[in-house]
């Protein structure tokens, strides 16, 4: 049994949360809004995942020193544009090699740093690892079967985590390319936005299918050139997740951006999923590092075009398929 702390209580932290506590594990879910634990003990459940019952043995707190003091793992589940500020918080409680694994999954926009790297900037002797995949929190806490991958600097710490979260329903798979977890859990949200513009303007699965297979093509050019390896792209954290953002009712990347392929704002479109919406704020992140590695990425580049300066949805689609004519395998020579 481990004394975990999550630091988050939005739908994610929370069913993590659940899955810890029916592992067997002592489990303290922190939210920075004292409303927010007075609701989660008094009803028993989070308002927006139903189905989920909170076991009673789950403790809840305002306070970062109770969330975090003598725990073995803490678990980092605040959106990605926070994490930066909340690791910072929790750092005057961490102990030296403290494992915090982060879950979150975006890249940070104003230094083009991957959330792991921002969390060791922010906590140096943490020993900071990565669970991600394609994973709902609505199903998750209702304990429908899913998969994951986690990673980790060493093995050991990554077969440690594997231990913790896996379940008969919550199966966990191990890899040593960090770097290729993050890079497809970000990416990927951007690609859903794509995907759901598509849906909003009444395109169909021809669509969706072209979209995602060449999201992946792009998420592959710019993982392996910055150091990523090609396999993980093709694993959970990325055509799993991608296919489950770009597809799932869940998925709030995928609303808003059936909500701007019907014409909403980009503002008009977050305001309406009423959630944090990653794939938003990974865009600019993502063209970015495309700029800063030289990598082409045209559906990164369209998606930013239709948020950050109003290009109609249905002309960036157009763009896309006007483009220059190209080979789909370069690598791959003719006879």
């Amino acid at each position: 049994m481990a004394e975990i702390g999550i630091i988050g209580a939005g739908t994610w932290g929370t069913a993590l949360g659940v899955l810890l506590c029916h592992n067997g594990h002592r489990v303290t879910l922190w939210s920075a809004f004292q409303e927010d634990i007075q609701y989660l003990k008094e009803n028993g459940m989070h308002k927006n995942l139903p189905g989920a019952e909170l076991p009673e043995e789950m403790a809840f707190t305002a306070s970062m020193e109770e969330a975090v003091r003598e725990k073995e793992l803490l678990v980092l589940a605040v959106p990605s544009i926070y994490v930066r500020t909340t690791a910072r918080a929790m750092a005057p409680w961490c102990t030296e090699g403290q494992l915090v694994v982060n879950v979150a999954k975006g890249i940070e926009e104003s230094t083009l740093m991957t959330l792991t790297q921002v969390i060791g900037d922010e906590i140096p002797g943490a020993c900071v690892a990565v669970l991600s995949g394609p994973s709902h929190a609505e199903e998750v806490g209702r304990k429908m079967p899913t998969t994951c991958v986690v990673s980790s600097r060493t093995q050991k710490t990554a077969e440690y985590l594997q231990s913790i979260f896996m379940s008969p329903v919550f199966r966990v798979y191990t890899t040593p390319d960090m770097l290729g977890v993050e890079l497809g859990a970000a990416l990927k949200n951007v690609i859903a936005l794509a995907a759901g513009v598509a849906d909003g303007l009444g395109y169909g699965d021809n669509t969706k299918a072209a979209l995602i297979t060449r999201g992946v093509a792009e998420i592959c050019r710019l993982g392996v050139r910055m150091g990523a390896k090609m396999e993980t792209f093709y694993g959970l954290s990325g055509m799993g997740d991608l296919i489950v953002t770009c597809a799932s009712v869940h998925s709030r990347n995928r609303r808003a951006g059936y909500l701007i392929g019907q014409g909403r704002t980009m503002k008009e479109a977050m305001d309406e999923v009423k959630m944090v919406v990653e794939g938003v704020y990974s865009a600019k992140a993502a063209k970015g590092l495309a700029e800063k590695y030289q990598i082409e990425m045209p559906i990164v580049t369209e998606v930013c075009k239709a948020l950050f300066e109003d290009k109609p949805a249905a002309d960036a689609v157009n763009d896309l398929m006007l483009r220059d004519k190209k080979v789909e395998s370069p690598a791959l020579p003719w006879e």
